[in-house]
């Protein structure tokens, strides 16, 4: 079966909570998924985003955020907040987030762009690097994990964030 829905993990494995998106894609691969879900763990790439859902009707997007809201927070945000950023004049791959990627993938994909895009960012607690994730960080991404696993359709629970918020919830 194919794809329908991709969920990507985005963030550094090596900075404490920014690892919070692969962690919760290796995790749902333990708990398994339904039939026609896909993983990819994007890292810090955010390039490799817009060229991986590229097809799938849905795609799930995990990364930390880092807004100073208490530690385990989940805000949910639909893809059609940040798909739509402004040119990205002057951007380099190394500046490249997960953010653009949407906006990047819209524009190059066309009619082979999600038809649902959202994305679940988790407040972290410490980006140090070394660190493990904060236990407050760990439980919901467990509880995320665990959600996605068994029904990824259904949305998660989460502090929406719609077309209003002007602040930047990237880690």
């Amino acid at each position: 079966m194919a794809e329908q829905l991709l969920i990507i993990g985005c963030g550094n494995l090596l900075r404490g909570d920014d690892a919070v998106g692969p962690v919760l894609v290796r995790r749902v691969l333990e708990l398994g998924l339904p039939p026609g879900v896909g993983v990819a763990d994007a890292g810090t790439s955010g390039m490799d985003v817009a060229f991986r859902m590229r097809g799938v009707e849905t795609v799930i997007l995990v990364d930390a955020a880092s807004t100073g809201a208490d530690p385990g927070t989940i805000y949910y945000v639909p893809g059609s907040v940040v798909e739509h950023l402004p040119p990205l004049s002057g951007i380099n791959l190394h500046a490249f987030r997960w953010d653009h990627a949407l906006a990047f993938g819209r524009w190059l994909l066309k009619d082979e762009y999600p038809r649902s895009v959202q994305v679940y960012l988790i407040e972290g607690a410490d980006f140090t690097i070394g660190a493990p994730l904060s236990p407050a960080v760990a439980a919901r991404m467990e509880d995320l994990a665990r959600h996605l696993s068994h029904n990824p359709w259904q949305s998660y629970p989460g502090h929406a964030i719609n077309e209003q918020h002007n602040g930047d919830l990237a880690a």
